[in-house]
């Protein structure tokens, strides 16, 4: 049996769809209450199950063979505090056990790439190093910066765990707007006037979970695998999305000081009064100043991972936006 957390979100979704085609048990975790009809319920089992309930997670793992650990919080605002601890640590913690817990021969956890800049770092980031905890930033990156430490630390006690660590990920079929899906909605919706520049890294969602599942396959228990395509910029992505979309790019460039002034207002306005993500959050802000371009060359070719032209993707996620009237 191979079970998804997080099945029915944007990577998850098209892992399942993926290991469901060819063949495999495929028992998809996730929140109850998540909408499923996206998924190919007629060649999966559901076991809904809040990962902050050890209980519900030994439960839902029960029989597993092999486990995929998605499912988190993937925004970089919540409102309620010490919500990334409890999800995107503590219910690591609960993953990974009761996997273990059930024999599982492999277990893959899905990190994240904005753990691995540092401060005043030149050049691009590889798979490798380390980065200390006073350099990581805001509390959703703390979050996952914990879980992978687990992770690695369950790994070194012999543990059969492998890290795979996701760039941006772009492509049809996010209907949670992580990040990078709401900045291409915004600019697709006439809201983007002005760009705060920086760098990014993107790869399409499938490739990702390709990834994801051959490291299940080929990965290296304790390794961390970067899986990572394009370094784009901010502006260039926009460049693109007005070559598609016929609409204009932003022409005001916002100082960094102003873009974070902002952001507080907005992550303010968003505790108080509307409890709805934040159009701009502080971490988000704060991640621009980082050098966030990437070389996976060598996590791809051990995995035997080919990733596709960015630009395809982002034309395809533009044409599901279209599809699903949000456009």
């Amino acid at each position: 049996m191979t079970v998804v957390t997080g099945g029915a979100g944007f990577i998850g979704s098209h892992l399942v769809r993926l290991l469901a085609g060819r063949g495999d048990r495929v028992r998809v975790v996730d929140r109850p209450g998540a909408p499923l009809d996206h998924l190919p319920l007629d060649r999966i089992d559901v076991a809904p199950a809040d990962i902050r309930d050890p209980a519900a997670v030994r439960r839902a793992l029960d029989g597993a063979s092999v486990v995929y650990h998605l499912a988190a919080n993937p925004q970089l605002w919540t409102r309620r505090l010490g919500d990334f601890h409890r999800v995107n640590y503590l219910g690591t913690v609960n993953v990974l056990g009761a996997a273990l817990a059930a024999g599982a021969r492999r277990v893959v956890h899905t990190s994240t790439e904005s753990i691995l800049t540092r401060a005043g770092r030149a050049g691009p980031v590889g798979a490798t190093g380390d980065v200390p905890a006073r350099d990581v930033v805001g509390p959703y990156c703390r979050s996952k910066w914990r879980a992978e430490r687990y992770a690695f630390h369950l790994a070194r006690g012999g543990a059969p765990v492998v890290v795979v660590n996701p760039t941006l990920p772009v492509g049809p079929g996010d209907r949670g707007r992580s990040p990078p899906t709401q900045m291409m909605l915004d600019f697709c919706l006439g809201r983007r006037a002005a760009y705060l520049d920086a760098d990014l890294n993107l790869i399409d969602v499938r490739d990702v979970a390709a990834g994801t599942a051959a490291a299940a396959e080929r990965g290296r228990p304790g390794v961390r695998y970067l899986l990572g395509a394009e370094n784009w910029s901010v502006r260039s992505v926009f460049g693109h999305l007005a070559a598609l979309t016929g609409l204009p790019e932003p022409r005001w460039r916002v100082p960094y000081p102003v873009a974070l002034a902002a952001a507080y207002v907005s992550e303010f306005v968003a505790d108080v009064f509307t409890g709805e993500v934040p159009a701009a959050t502080v971490t988000g802000v704060k991640l621009t100043r980082r050098r966030m371009h990437f070389d996976a060359a060598a996590s791809l070719a051990e995995l035997g991972v080919a990733p596709r032209p960015v630009r395809e993707s982002v034309a395809e996620a533009v044409a599901w936006f279209r599809e699903q009237g949000w456009v």
